[in-house]
């Protein structure tokens, strides 16, 4: 990144060879910088007499003369507080040093990172599992509460933001009671035992409150002993001086505002006043409270791990800084999983948090204006969302939302999570005790409250031998060693491992090709017979759900806990047994007579491994030619293993990116394609792209170049946001954030000397031929139409009023909740006389009965042409009511080869995948169960789990797929083990998108993009866009239209003076008074002056819509490539490089 002319040096102190010389001539001994230093220099600018600043260096060379008393006093305190930052910055050292594994003494947290381990991750490989795809939240909240409805032992809840008044089933007027508050309270009311984990935010001031006097009397003690007494008198009037300064600032521009507008405040307390069987951990303290302070303050600042140049040059900064990267108060640094356990048997995790703006469906409808019925309202109060217009506020009051429905839309949310049974749910259980009981050591155990305790567990986990012994046995026999992708980070560099197919045998497919009738739903959404759907799942034998006998293998449970099990649910079935039996009598092995036999199970699995081994010499030799007869592996069900970020402030161990170990080691051995979906993309290809420091991006460009210069044909393709979710005009300083993740991500990509794209050519080769980055975006119509004028006029009520009391009933407490009547919860007699109003309009072509509220289903698969949707003009002309927004990709999501699927939580970005930032999960499915498939052409076994997820997404993408029914639930809305999910293998659809290489699915790929990219470009003027390559071209192109203006004195003479010319109150400007110009139009709406007026302008507008097929765009590389991003405003520093990347 350039740096601006206006940053202090030490901005960028992390990165320079020599030291940066600070004002006055003076610097630190090496080069390093000191908060203390920095602050006393800028204020020594400020107040130190003029004559000494104009002085001028003698012609001799010889020493300045003193600039007198003033400059005395300063320099003497400097002398003392130089030497103080000295002291400190000996001890600011060993930023890389390891970690503890305890976190503190007696509070070991169990299992952790070993090299053992495939990736080095704490769980090895797990076979014997189940697992089951959602895509966007519908389906997977509507999963989420069945599971929920069902609890019956414990329910484990780890989230960055979980909303208690967030409901799992739409629309909220007919599912009240699937509101995650009141789900939660029925079950602690049913014995249920609740625990909750939630991200703390930063909330709080800090150096009044926090630092003074504390911290300078600290520093003032690590003066010498032999220091005289003036001089330590001169050092503490210094120190309170700093601090009196760095009051200051905090007055002006507090330390520590809100940074996020989420709040775990209430979620804690409104959870935990529902019922005493709930209990909330929030996690963790940015700041100590007093007493805290008292007690380890002096030794926390003693043990930080942070070098001195790394502190940015205001004083703010230099305290974020220090609070952000101490390991024992963490300022920025967050919980990001997303995980939510029931009864220990089934597991939900992925990008999907339980919070507000996440529920969707797959054609993202973002108009939610409902003339006719207010109880069709989709996204009540809060989670009706835009990021990009608003953040969340005062979230602690959910109905109070403040976007207009009229003419606001909301933010589409693109999503992925999964759902789990088997062996790996233990090693999730493992995770989230471990943390639960790494927070209840550090803040809970000495407040003795009864509602609050540890977690105790007894893993008979399953699926592995137990992993005290791995070293000791052959590598061929490691579980995990006989899988495609293995290689530890320690392995980078040898020669990648081809896929390994699953052994043939006798047993039959667990999951069944050919679809069934779809038997009708229950309320619960399970079939009326009572049996479970097989549409994709087992033909027969114990059904999941059934508690099983222990299972073999065992890990160490965690030290200083009882002992107590749960139960498990069985591997799916299979239909005969050959050399590999089922779980039995909760042993895997050769039985006889019901006795075990460990010798013949040992020499089954070296035959095993023979077997194999054979078997994929005569597969390389012959090519990979499915078979129907193949059978899946000999567990029955899916290799799965848990990788994870987390290190001593997160989980109480030492660092562990297993995640990113996977993600490099997957890349780098996969034989044909990758698929990645991810919110962000910032990644390094050499140690040459400080601060970014991950390096999946040299993974890439190894495993592009390697096929380039082997004349292979591999794609990779990612699917990202446009913009990172943050609101404001991309030009405002408030923005900063945003330019600085998005210049990061572009550095990454295709800029800067050392991204990706520029690597691979300067190596000679095209990189669009090789990998392509892709945004979302779509559009949809607000039913401001006459319908809703109809009923404003008839009822004598504004919509929005009405809808405001609507979503206040809906956000009830959940004390209020099952009363029946709604009639009193209204505090102004608005919503009745609307909704009576509304339902006696007249149907008005469909937009007066609710079938028009919403155009999205034109874009996807069987949805009405848009041409042919009518409208008539209410409160919006038709032209004003189309809006467009950014689809905004929440995945997380890595798809290779279509056999191996990494889910979680984790960002590819140094926050997620580093380890010591922010803590994450994820999952690695290599599902054995064989898919007839083709790739370049060629017949191809796939991964029946891997090519299902990959081909739902590329064809929810390309608009191949239909739009979804909230209120009809399928198969794919039921959690795992009540049928897998369900895919209309071989429909036209489904071979459009079978092949990822074949040319006819490049050319329908890249042209859906482009066409979309051009019509949202003529129509909405969306950025970022490569037309806008400089500041002026984003004035033309955007500004011009969208942004408000400042009017200041505007002359009666000039046209916009006489454009807005008008008495006060009218709109009109007094001279010298400075007053904002509305723009021209709002955000996301049609740039009407590109299109004739009136209603053939709204045909034209229709038209070039009806094009857009799906949501997949082109994502825009040449956006602002003339310009540094984020050099427009205020310049970054190095601790805020840390927090974007």
């Amino acid at each position: 990144m350039a740096q601006n002319d206006r940053d202090d040096p030490l901005a960028y102190g992390d990165y320079h060879e020599r030291g940066v010389e600070g004002e006055g001539g003076d610097d630190y001994e090496g080069g390093e910088r000191g908060f203390i230093g920095d602050t006393y220099r800028r204020y020594r600018s400020k107040y130190k007499p003029q004559q000494e600043q104009t002085q001028s260096v003698p012609p001799n060379g010889g020493p300045q003369q003193s600039g007198g008393l003033g400059s005395s006093l300063f320099n003497a305190i400097h002398g003392a507080v130089h030497e103080i930052g000295s002291e400190i910055n000996q001890r600011l050292s060993g930023r890389e040093r390891p970690h503890s594994s305890s976190g503190q003494p007696g509070t070991g947290v169990g299992a952790m990172a070993t090299p053992q381990n495939r990736f080095e991750s704490f769980a090895v490989q797990r076979y014997g599992n189940d697992a089951k795809w959602y895509v966007d939240g519908c389906g997977y909240m509507w999963a989420v509460s069945i599971a929920i409805e069902q609890a019956r032992e414990s329910i484990w809840i780890l989230d960055w933001w979980l909303s208690p008044e967030l409901y799992l089933r739409r629309p909220p007027s007919r599912n009240e009671q699937y509101r995650v508050d009141r789900m939660l309270q029925a079950a602690a009311q049913r014995g249920v035992k609740v625990n909750i984990i939630v991200y703390k935010e930063v909330t709080q001031a800090l150096t009044r409150k926090y630092l003074t006097p504390t911290l300078p009397r600290y520093l003032h003690s690590l003066l010498p002993h032999h220091t005289d007494p003036i001089t330590k008198a001169l050092s503490g009037f210094g120190l309170a001086a700093t601090f009196a300064a760095l009051e200051h600032v905090e007055a002006q521009n507090p330390l520590m505002a809100p940074i996020l507008t989420v709040s775990s405040s209430h979620t804690k307390h409104h959870l935990e006043d529902l019922h005493p069987n709930i209990s909330v951990f929030r996690h963790p303290d940015h700041l100590p409270d007093a007493q805290t302070l008292q007690s380890s303050f002096i030794s926390s600042l003693q043990n930080l791990s942070l070098s001195a140049k790394t502190a940015s040059s205001l004083p703010a900064d230099a305290l974020k800084a220090i609070y952000g990267m101490n390991n024992d108060v963490i300022l920025y640094w967050a919980h990001h999983e997303k995980l939510c356990l029931i009864d220990g048997k089934t597991a939900f995790m992925g990008g999907l948090d339980l919070c507000f703006g996440r529920w969707d469906t797959n054609q993202h409808p973002i108009a939610d204006a409902h003339p006719s019925d207010l109880n069709n309202i989709v996204f009540p109060g809060q989670d009706f969302n835009n990021a990009r217009i608003a953040d969340f506020q005062d979230v602690a009051h959910p109905d109070n939302n403040k976007l207009d429905r009229k003419t606001s839309s909301r933010m589409g949310w693109s999503d992925i999570s999964i759902s789990l049974h088997g062996p790996v749910v233990e090693d999730l259980k493992e995770h989230f005790a471990q943390r639960w009981n790494f927070i209840y050591n550090e803040k809970y155990d000495v407040r003795k409250d009864t509602r609050y305790s540890r977690i105790t567990l007894n893993a008979q986990i399953p699926g592995a031998l137990p992993q005290q012994n791995i070293s000791a046995i052959a590598p061929e026999n490691r579980p995990y060693q006989a899988q495609p992708y293995g290689q530890s980070s320690s392995s980078v560099g040898q020669q990648p491992q081809p896929y390994q197919a699953p052994a043939p045998g006798s047993g039959s497919n667990p999951y069944q090709t050919n679809m069934q009738p779809q038997q009708p739903y229950n309320q619960q959404g399970y079939s009326q017979s009572g049996e479970t759907n097989q549409q994709y799942g087992q033909a027969g034998g114990p059904q999941y759900g059934q508690p099983s006998q222990a299972y073999g293998g065992r890990v160490s449970p965690m030290p200083g806990t009882g002992q107590a099990s749960g139960p498990y649910f069985q591997p799916p079935p299979s239909s005969s047994r050959g050399i590999d039996e089922e779980y039995e009598g909760g042993s895997r092995g050769l039985s006889f007579g019901g006795h075990n036999h460990p010798r013949l199970e040992e020499e089954a699995r070296d035959l095993r491994g023979r077997f194999e081994s054979k078997f994929e010499r005569v597969e390389q030799r012959y090519g990979q030619h499915q078979s129907q007869h193949h059978s899946s592996p000999q567990t029955g069900g899916m290799p799965c293993q848990i990788v994870r970020s987390c290190t001593k402030w997160s989980h109480g161990v030492p660092t562990e990116h297993s995640i990113q170990n996977a993600y490099c080691d997957i890349i780098r051995n996969s034989q044909h394609f990758v698929y990645i979906e991810n919110q962000f993309f910032i990644t390094a290809t050499s140690d040459k792209q400080k601060p970014v420091k991950n390096m999946i991006g040299a993974a890439i460009v190894e495993r592009i170049l390697r096929a380039a210069r082997a004349g292979e044909k591999y794609k990779m393709i990612v699917v990202m946001p446009a913009v990172p979710a943050f609101a404001g005009d991309l030009k405002d300083d408030a923005s900063l954030g945003t330019r600085a993740i998005m210049e990061f991500q572009y550095n990454s990509i295709n800029r800067g000397g050392y991204s990706i794209m520029e690597t691979i050519g300067n190596a000679g080769f095209d990189p669009t031929e090789y990998i392509r980055f892709y945004n979302l975006r779509n559009y949809d119509r607000i039913n401001a139409s006459a319908a809703m004028s109809e009923a404003q006029r008839v009822s004598g009520v504004d919509y929005e009023d009405a809808r405001r009391q609507y979503d206040a009933a809906v956000e009830l407490p959940s004390d209020l909740y099952g009363s029946g009547d709604r009639s009193g919860t209204y505090s102004s007699n608005q919503y009745q006389p609307y909704q009576q109003a509304a339902t006696n309009i007249s149907s008005r072509q469909g937009l007066g009965n609710g079938r028009w509220d919403s155009v999205s289903e034109c874009y996807m698969l069987g949805g009405a042409d848009i041409r042919s949707v009518p409208w008539e003009n209410g409160e919006l002309d038709e032209l004003d009511a189309f809006v467009s927004e950014e689809l905004y990709v929440h995945s997380k999501v890595l798809i290779a080869d279509d056999r191996t699927v990494i889910c979680g939580s984790a960002n590819l970005n140094d926050r997620s995948q580093l380890g010591d930032h922010d803590s994450e999960i994820a999952i690695i499915i290599e599902d054995p169960t064989p898919l007839d498939s083709t790739l370049n052409g060629r017949p191809f076994r796939a991964s029946k789990f891997a090519s299902t997820l990959r081909r739902q997404l590329f064809r929810k993408h390309l608009g191949l797929i239909p739009a979804q029914d909230m209120s009809r639930p399928s198969p794919n809305f039921e959690p795992v083990g009540s049928g897998g999910n369900v895919y209309d293998f071989g429909s036209a659809e489904d071979r459009l998108v079978e092949d990822p290489l074949s040319d006819q699915f490049l050319a329908l790929w890249n042209s859906t993009a482009r066409t979309n990219t051009t019509v949202f470009g003529q129509v909405f003027h969306p950025v970022p866009h490569d037309d806008v390559r400089t500041w002026k071209d984003y004035d033309t192109f955007y500004e011009h239209f969208f942004h408000e203006a400042d009017a200041e004195a505007l002359s009666s003479k000039s046209p916009a003076g006489a454009e807005n010319e008008g008495g006060e109150g009218e709109g009109g400007t007094e001279r010298g008074i400075k007053k904002k110009q509305p723009a021209k139009y709002k955000w996301g709406h049609v740039v009407a002056e590109n299109f004739s007026p009136g209603a053939q302008g709204a045909r034209e507008v229709k038209e070039l819509l009806s094009r857009v097929k799906g949501t997949l765009v082109e994502m825009p590389l040449l956006f602002l490539i003339k310009e540094d991003i984020a050099k427009e405003g205020v310049g970054l520093n190095a601790f805020t490089e840390e927090v974007y990347t």
